[in-house]
């Protein structure tokens, strides 16, 4: 394996671990120490603005709704999440995020913008570029090999 490959699989692994430890001792310490950064995710996937179904959200998690019907029963019982049969349909369940939900939503998501300023800070737009090009290439790679559903920019949409 060349010394380029060596390192680039060290870079990305450590980074992704590293991701991951850091959000997690950042809920840790902060007012949200009651969640997991898997339920941080969730709470990501249902978005701030409009209910969204049970289906919508297993399927923008890729996850099973058997998973996720556990996963927000919990977010409710913490107070992050409200649950509600449709009228029309009483088969179909909506979830939103209460004003609780709502404001970890937002703290977690400047978290991330603050982690993306400090990547990007003192890079030239031309290396930007090719630091956003590089990461559409790996993305592309996963979304392929391993067939998940929504690209970062449908996630985004949601």
């Amino acid at each position: 394996m060349s010394k380029c490959i060596t390192i680039l699989n060290e870079l990305l692994v450590d980074t992704f671990n590293d991701i991951l430890e850091i959000e997690q001792k950042a809920l840790q310490a902060g007012a949200f120490n009651d969640l997991s950064v898997t339920e941080m995710h969730t709470i990501e996937a249902i978005g701030m603005y409009k209910p969204r179904t049970m289906t919508e959200v297993s399927s923008a998690l890729n996850i099973t709704l058997g998973t996720l019907t556990t996963a927000i029963g919990n977010l409710v019982k913490k107070g992050y999440v409200g649950r509600k049969r449709s009228e029309e349909d009483r088969r179909i369940v909506h979830i939103q995020l209460t004003k609780k939900g709502k404001l970890a939503y937002r703290i977690h998501k400047k978290f991330h913008s603050d982690m993306i300023k400090a990547t990007i800070e003192g890079l030239t737009e031309y290396e930007e570029d090719i630091l956003v090009k590089a990461l559409e290439k790996l993305n592309d790679f996963f979304k392929e090999k391993y067939n998940l559903k929504h690209s970062l920019k449908e996630i985004e949409d949601e």
